[in-house]
């Protein structure tokens, strides 16, 4: 039997979980559990403390958690930009990948830009080399925009790129 998801704004002291969430999500050997890996793309860090605390600590960004039973099992950003909210850093504790939780929180996400930010569309980025997500965020109604967003090289809190062709494409949905 499924349980409910439950969504609540993150806080401060779930900064070391979020992190542990993420990275298990998009780095390292945990994360080839589930389909969302980065792992062949980038090495090191997905994000760190100081990078959460940052966020929660921005009048313009809401950190949604997914709690199953009292364990986090998801998290995603949304930002409150000037023409669109953006989503971001959707995670989904591996092991767990494939069975809607990703979806629900998408789907939070799009209701908390629309309801409480007040936003039309999402936007979002994602490399250029993840095809198989582009193509789950289009079964959910997010199109390429033609725009095109650089990596950024150099800054080691974003990761250590394996190849040298990465890119972010922009995806954007009407809410």
């Amino acid at each position: 039997m499924t349980t409910t998801l439950r969504f609540r704004a993150a806080h401060h002291d779930d900064v070391p979980a979020i992190v542990a969430l993420v990275e298990s999500a998009y780095r390292g050997d945990a994360s080839r559990a589930g389909w969302t890996t980065e792992a062949d793309l980038l090495d090191g860090q997905r994000t760190d403390a100081r990078e959460i605390a940052e966020l929660l600590g921005s009048a313009h960004t809401r950190l949604v958690l997914a709690e199953r039973e009292g364990s986090l099992v998801g998290c995603v950003v949304v930002k409150d930009e000037d023409e669109s909210a953006y989503l971001g850093m959707l995670s989904v504790r591996p092991m767990l990948q494939g069975g809607g939780v990703g979806r629900a929180l998408v789907a939070e996400a799009e209701r908390v830009a629309r309801d409480e930010l007040g936003h039309r569309t999402m936007r979002m980025t994602v490399i250029t080399q993840r095809d198989e997500l582009i193509a789950w965020y289009a079964r959910l109604g997010y199109t390429p925009t033609g725009d095109t967003e650089p990596f950024p090289y150099g800054d080691p809190r974003f990761g250590l790129p394996r190849r040298d062709d990465l890119v972010f494409v922009v995806l954007k949905k009407a809410l």
